[in-house]
């Protein structure tokens, strides 16, 4: 996509960088799908990987989550959770990013009659063991989807729950993705409360496809510390005024939005308009292995196509940070870390 070794990509690849807004099961490449279908003996609709690549043709957000759920089948045991979580670790650390927030769907495994206990040992032992190969600090974000019932989320919740003191280094959150039309935040709000009280940090997807509102209703009704996607907010000048004096961050996916056709062009998109507005914008790469992008594919597609200055490329890397769930002195200690990468290069 971009040329090796630009100065440009050189200096992104070396600022310290957060993932807030990533789905591991959309890390999920081809030839690891075909591996895993094979070692588990999962037939695919798809001859080849190379013509599984050619249907990541997606019209919409129901398109891209057909394929996605189809290409989660092959998840079956701990070491398939593993080696899906080791390899998205190995490509952010090429990326230089220091710390991940992950997205996991235990839903879209249960279901098939997976183990909630393989879908968190799989994922949890990937974190662990990339902290210590890689330096890369983790959380995990036990994400319900949308499509469903409340009443379905309650039960992954309480089914969850006995994993929480052995997960509880990494399992701190709790998000809502799938698909968003038709499902309003507030069909989640008494699970929410619920998740709130048991003192979960919270995010949920709002306003991608959905309208503004459903970001204004993710805030004052599911109580979100930070909104995933968001990019509709622009719609009402009002809620962006509060999300600028509230600081409440939004985890965008440029080329999710392009390859989803939320926007028809990557010049078009509206990141570095409400980013130069005040709004606390970080970048991430959302389902990277369906979308065409990891994070610094993402980094360089916005710099290049919304000619985002040098100052605003570190200002993103630092709201990477300070929008993180990580410690306030852990935020502070990264934010100093890349003021200092940057007076040096």
């Amino acid at each position: 996509m971009f040329q090796p070794a630009t100065a440009l990509q050189t200096f992104l690849r070396g600022l310290p960088k957060a993932e807030l807004h990533l789905h591991i099961e959309g890390t999920l490449e081809p030839e690891l799908i075909f591996e895993l279908a094979e070692r588990n003996h999962i037939p695919l609709n798809y001859p080849s990987v190379e013509a599984l690549r050619a249907a990541y043709q997606f019209q919409n957000l129901q398109s891209f989550l057909d394929l996605y759920y189809a290409g989660a089948s092959v998840l079956i045991h701990e070491a398939d959770f593993y080696a899906m979580t080791m390899a998205y670790f190995a490509r952010i650390h090429a990326d230089g990013v220091t710390h991940t927030e992950i997205m996991f769907d235990p839903q879209t495994h249960t279901a098939r009659g997976i183990a909630m206990e393989t879908v968190f040992a799989g994922i949890a032992t990937a974190c662990r063991d990339a902290q210590a190969k890689y330096g890369i600090s983790s959380y995990l974000i036990l994400s319900f989807l949308r499509h469903l019932s409340e009443e379905e989320a309650f039960t992954t919740l309480e089914q969850a729950l006995p994993l929480r003191e052995q997960y509880s280094d990494l399992w701190i959150a709790i998000g809502l993705d799938s698909a968003e039309q038709g499902n309003p935040p507030e069909k989640f709000a008494k699970v929410y409360q619920r998740c709130k009280e048991l003192g979960f940090r919270l995010v949920a997807h709002a306003g991608e496809e959905g309208p503004a509102d459903y970001i204004t209703t993710a805030l004052d009704l599911l109580h979100v510390e930070r909104v995933d996607h968001g990019v509709r907010s622009e719609d009402d000048p009002q809620l962006v005024q509060r999300l600028i004096k509230e600081q409440v961050a939004l985890t965008v996916c440029p080329l999710s939005n392009l390859k989803l056709q939320v926007f028809d062009a990557m010049h078009q998109h509206n990141l570095a308009t409400l980013l130069r507005q005040g709004v606390k914008i970080t970048i991430n790469s959302d389902d990277p292995s369906y979308f065409g992008g990891y994070l610094l594919d993402n980094y360089l597609a916005c710099a290049h196509a919304l000619d985002l200055h040098r100052d605003e490329l570190v200002t993103l890397a630092m709201n990477s940070f300070t929008a993180s769930f990580l410690p306030d002195a852990q935020k502070r200690e990264w934010v100093a870390s890349i003021q200092r990468y940057a007076a040096e290069h």
